[in-house]
């Protein structure tokens, strides 16, 4: 099954504080939703575990992320693949950090991506509504890395 998400955050810090932070593994546990552990296997390379609950079905998951593409601090490619006991899933996400006219950062990203397995089986309309909502709880927890700043 296919997934298709995009869209656009304000973010109150520099383009630089907000490229920094989405390329440390630290940050990215804190703000991935159920991110247990995320370590850097390589320069952009990352291996992580997620629990995850999608519709009535919740599972683990073992995944690979790499950033590539690296244009510092505008723009990347994340790239991710994993499996586990909810299915299988990889995609990647074009990301471009730009500043606004207050001098924040707004952090657009473009992403596909494609699921198989009991992932798949809850149907597109839950799925999408499921990549949404962690999308939404992702940022929220990023945009607090700067809150607290």
């Amino acid at each position: 099954m296919n997934i298709e998400l995009n869209g656009s955050e304000q973010v109150n810090t520099s383009p630089a504080n907000l490229w920094e932070s989405v390329i440390d593994p630290v940050v990215l546990q804190r703000a991935i939703p159920g991110c247990i552990s995320m370590t850097e296997t390589g320069e952009g390379q990352y291996q992580m575990t997620l629990e995850l609950k999608v519709a009535a079905v919740g599972g683990s998951f073992e995944g690979a992320v790499s950033l590539s593409e690296m244009n510092p601090p505008h723009s990347c490619v994340i790239t991710v693949s994993g499996s586990g006991t909810l299915g299988t899933g990889g995609g990647n996400a074009t990301v471009a950090i730009t500043e606004g006219d207050d001098g924040n950062a707004l952090i657009s990203y473009q992403a596909q991506g494609e699921v198989s397995g009991l992932v798949a089986g809850v149907g597109q309309r839950i799925l999408m509504g499921v990549a949404k909502h962690l999308a939404r709880q992702f940022f929220t927890a990023l945009k607090k890395e700067f809150a607290a700043a």
